[in-house]
Parts: C-alpha cells; sequence; structure tokens
C-alpha cells in the first residue's frame, strides 16, 4: 500500500522543543489500494485484450500476418485450442477440463483479491494479482464464447470470419482463443556443428500469443522476482498492526 509519512516532534516537559539530533517520532499513515482501482485496471486489460482479437479475428484470416516494428514486431492470426502461447491439453476433454479450470480459477480469484484488497498487502503483490486474474479473464471469454458468436476461421478457404452469425463454429465452452502478438527478434539458423539442431532453423522468441497471456506472464514473473519485497512487507505491517491494536 502507499505510504505516508509524518514526523512528530515531542516537547519537553518544561515546553521547549527537543535539542537537535535527538530522536523524533514517525507517524506512518497508510493509504489501502482501493478496490474500485483494481476493478478499473481489470477492465481496462479485458477491454483492451478483447478489441484486438475482435479487430483481428474480423480482419485477418488465419496465418495472415503484418509488420508493426520492422521485422521483429508483427500482428500474426493463429487461434489455439489450448493454454497460453498456444500449448495444447488432451483434446476436446482436455479444451473442457481447461476452460473449467479457468472458470474455477477466475471465480477463486474474485474473492482472492477481495482478501488481500481487505487485508491491505503490498500494492504490488494486489497489482500483479490483477494482472493474473484479469489475463485468465480474458482468455475464459474466448473459450466461453467465441465459438458462438464467430464464423469459422478456415486456414483452407482463408476467408475472415464475421461475427454474430446464424450459427457460430463451436458450442458453449469449445471456443478458440485467439492469439496474435509475435515478436521475432532473432530469426536465424543454427550453426552447422552444433550436436541435434545443426543447421534448423532458429526463431527467438517464437511464441505467439495475446494480450491476457502477457499480462498473466508479466503478474507471476514479477511475484517471483518481488517476492522477498512483497510479503516481507506485509509481515511487517501486520505485526506493525498488532502493536497497534
Amino acid at each position: 500500500m502507499r505510504r505516508r509519512f509524518l514526523t512528530y516532534e515531542p516537547e519537553t516537559p518544561d515546553g521547549s522543543k527537543r535539542a537537535e539530533g535527538t530522536d523524533k517520532i514517525k507517524i506512518i499513515i497508510a493509504f489501502p489500494v482501493k478496490g474500485l482501482k483494481i476493478v478499473l485496471i481489470i477492465a481496462l486489460i479485458v477491454i483492451a485484450d478483447q478489441a484486438l482479437k475482435i479487430y483481428i479475428k474480423t480482419h485477418y484470416h488465419i496465418g495472415e500476418s503484418h509488420n508493426m516494428i520492422g521485422d521483429w514486431f508483427k500482428l500474426y492470426f493463429i487461434e489455439n485450442e489450448g493454454m497460453a502461447y498456444g500449448w495444447k491439453f488432451g483434446g476436446q476433454w482436455g479444451k473442457m477440463l481447461l476452460t473449467g479450470f479457468r472458470m474455477v480459477a477466475v471465480v477463486f480469484g474474485v474473492f482472492y483479491l477481495r482478501n488481500i484488497v481487505k487485508k491491505k498487502m503490498h500494492p504490488g503483490f494486489i497489482f500483479c494479482v490483477a494482472l493474473i486474474f484479469a489475463g485468465a479473464l480474458g482468455n475464459l471469454i474466448d473459450s466461453m464464447f467465441y465459438g458462438m458468436i464467430f464464423e469459422h476461421s478456415s486456414p483452407i478457404t482463408g476467408n475472415v470470419a464475421a461475427i454474430f452469425p446464424e450459427h457460430g463454429y463451436a458450442g458453449f465452452l469449445h471456443g478458440n482463443v485467439v492469439d496474435m502478438l509475435y515478436f521475432p527478434i532473432i530469426d536465424s539458423t543454427f550453426p552447422s556443428w552444433l550436436p541435434f539442431w545443426g543447421g534448423e532453423d532458429f526463431i527467438f522468441f517464437s511464441p505467439i500469443f495475446n494480450i491476457a497471456d502477457a499480462s498473466i506472464s508479466v503478474g507471476i514473473i514479477t511475484i517471483l522476482v518481488f517476492q522477498k519485497k512483497f510479503f516481507k512487507t506485509s509481515e511487517k505491517e501486520e505485526d506493525t498492526a498488532k502493536k497497534v491494536s
């Protein structure tokens, strides 16, 4: 949470101020992260994620790509049935399980976010959890509804899908996740003398993802990097609150 410090110099019994260099009393005023701010952050990420997905779905055909910044940032339209960055999991049954897991995670996330806001945990940690929640919600929307509200994007016909057709390409919970962000920063080949991979193409960074995936990744990585700061601060605040009470 944000902190502001007020300094108070107690007077001596005769009413005069203490000499310079004596200890001052520092009063900590803590401002908790407001739930409304968290809702706004989540809403902005989900809106940006869905707006870009809908634009790509209704303007690009499968496999279409356009350079945005040089050759290292492209919008490249693909769809995946599985997890983040195109990972798949067990066919149709796997997709059902994955979508169900996302639904449970999102419901749990609502209660967890409310709990950590009430506990006034470190604002950085709350922000990261909000990023993860927003990403999970963004991809859940794809899985739940995209099959019903879009035409099928066929790699064979190369059609551009229409939104709200008479019949969608799949039922409830069977929609594909739309991915489009592609950063082939390094596009080269492995040296021929390298075992196993010699002479093969090498691309970094090869996965194609979306804003929701990026939001989840940034949230998780930031928690891992700053976990000591996040949780150490929370423990100190709890100890201070106990002493005050």
